[in-house]
């Protein structure tokens, strides 16, 4: 059934979102060569609006021209991801203790039910990645501010840039999963300052976890 979403969208902004969706997903990864043929035949578009789609990639930052080999998804360097996670660290602190202060029963309860599907997750690397950010979406859904969310959303594109979850086994999981019952927790209890620290820790976790993966 055709995404009710893309209906309206010029061939270019659906191969956009599309190609997005595909890189947000771990079809295509960091430092994948993204060849207008391959990408077309792929996705099933021509490959006009494949490469419209590449131009404003480029624009945004995923994707960069690189001479003698052409469009490349990039590749962040340690630095990088370092003040990535310091600015995820910002937004992700004040996303708990804002949704400690307004989160809904029913929210918690979705909070608690995905957090429940990661932890069941184990052996699906894939699938607890993408709960794992529905989760945190729920978090920041509950803040109840807008201008939070677009803060968020606009650091959408370089967390795709991250490559592959390290979300790969079953003790990681577990570790993500028991640090989301304390945000859960502190969240619930409407406890600003406990859901901040909370979260706090989760993403201080995550970066030296990220570190080590990069590392080998």
């Amino acid at each position: 059934m055709p995404d009710p979403k893309l209906q309206d969208m010029s061939q270019g902004e659906v191969a956009y979102h599309r190609l997005l969706e595909a890189i947000r997903t771990g079809h295509f990864r960091p430092g994948d060569r993204l060849r207008e043929i391959d990408v077309a035949s792929q996705l099933a578009l021509s490959r006009t609006p494949v490469r419209e789609a590449l131009r404003k990639l480029e624009s945004d930052g995923i994707v960069e021209h690189r001479p003698r080999i052409g469009a490349v998804i990039r590749t962040l360097s340690t630095p990088e991801v370092v003040e990535l996670y310091e600015m995820r660290l910002v937004l992700e602190r004040t996303a708990a203790e804002m949704a400690a202060k307004h989160a809904s029963a029913a929210e918690i309860d979705v909070l608690i039910d995905l957090n429940a599907q990661i932890e069941a997750s184990g052996h699906d690397p894939q699938a607890a990645a993408a709960l794992n950010q529905d989760f945190h979406r729920c978090i920041y859904m509950a803040t109840r501010n807008r201008f939070l969310l677009e803060s968020a959303r606009a650091l959408n594109n370089a967390l795709m840039l991250l490559g592959p979850t390290t979300l790969d086994d079953a003790a990681r999981i577990k570790t993500v999963s028991t640090q989301h019952a304390q945000i859960i927790k502190a969240i619930s209890a409407g406890d600003q300052a406990a859901a901040g620290t909370a979260a706090d820790i989760h993403l201080q976790t995550s970066l030296r976890h990220r570190l080590k993966v990069m590392r080998g």
